[in-house]
């Protein structure tokens, strides 16, 4: 399917020799690149937010069945696909920017390997085959889901119209807290709501320590970001949203075990509580002019997702 390669095929940028690079056939290797196949965090980003919804909506309801392992499958291959989705479409609307910063301009569409017509039928694909999988969940979470196509559509513009871009990445990269809840629920209740919100604080969190990397390119292209907004009093701001991260985690995990025992109560609340125990470890060390310790910091975000989860399912044990 991938036509020969105009360009010679170089790995991006910053590459760390991945399975991508090493391994993948070489054709494909600039559309798995679009898709950062090659670098999974944005993929366990997506994805934990889903799995975290899962558990507790399975708490709320004091059942867990067959099927919801099915929709931890299902909502793994669906965080991959959109998020490769996403990501080719972020590399189409900002082609231009890329090619002006030191970090991008290798990505496969400034530097030739992919014409924006093949990026966007990559794109049509990856969409095709995640509503092939959407369409196996109840019919409120398919609409949750085809609702989730808005903030996917216009968070790689919001750097250009306002500071909180990262506010917009939130919306898109949480939704599956929304659409998660409401396959196992069937009905979207309110601590799911109030799960999302603590995701879009975790992003936020992550996502302005990711930033500082850029901000130096952004300033001089005119891109915007909380990164370039907060500057010197980004610590203050982390630890605001390292606050609302535990505050509204811990809201919503009440809502969802509020009928169930003492036991199970403090398991779950103990959930959140450790992975603000990360977002801890990572303000100690966020240093916005190492860059290398900026990706540590950004990368180590999927253990920190991943805490919770022994804790929501111990909860639904007991």
């Amino acid at each position: 399917m991938p036509p020969t390669l105009r360009t010679p095929e170089p790995a991006v940028a910053d590459s760390t020799g991945n399975w991508v690079d090493t391994r993948a056939p070489a054709a494909w290797r600039p559309y798995l690149r679009l898709s950062r196949f090659d670098r999974p965090i944005g993929t366990w980003l997506l994805l934990l937010p889903c799995w975290w919804a899962i558990l507790l909506a399975a708490l709320w309801t004091d059942s867990f069945t067959r099927y919801d392992l099915w929709l931890f499958a299902g909502s793994a291959i669906g965080a991959a696909l959109m998020r490769g989705a996403g990501c080719t479409w972020n590399d189409i609307t900002d082609r231009h920017i890329d090619g002006s910063v030191a970090r991008t301009r290798s990505r496969p569409i400034p530097s030739g390997q992919v014409s924006v017509k093949q990026a966007l039928a990559w794109m049509i694909a990856q969409c095709a085959i995640s509503f092939a999988v959407l369409l196996t969940f109840p019919p409120l979470a398919i609409l949750v889901g085809a609702i989730s196509l808005l903030p996917v559509a216009i968070y790689p513009f919001a750097k250009r119209f306002t500071w909180w871009p990262q506010v917009f990445l939130g919306l898109a990269f949480n939704w599956g807290a929304l659409l998660l809840w409401t396959a196992h629920a069937g009905v979207l209740n309110w601590p799911a709501v109030v799960l999302y919100l603590a995701g879009i604080a975790w992003t936020l969190f992550y996502d302005t320590i990711y930033a500082h990397q850029d901000a130096e390119d952004d300033a001089l292209i005119g891109v915007k970001s909380t990164a370039r907004l907060f500057g010197d009093r980004t610590s203050r701001w982390l630890q605001g949203f390292l606050t609302a991260v535990l505050v509204l985690g811990g809201l919503a995990t009440l809502g969802a075990v509020a009928d169930r025992n003492l036991m199970s109560l403090v398991l779950a609340i103990g959930g959140f509580w450790a992975l603000g125990w990360h977002l801890t470890w990572q303000l100690a060390r966020f240093d916005a002019q190492d860059d290398a310790r900026l990706l540590m910091l950004f990368r180590s975000n999927r253990d920190a997702g991943l805490l919770p989860l022994p804790f929501f399912a111990a909860a639904l044990l007991v």
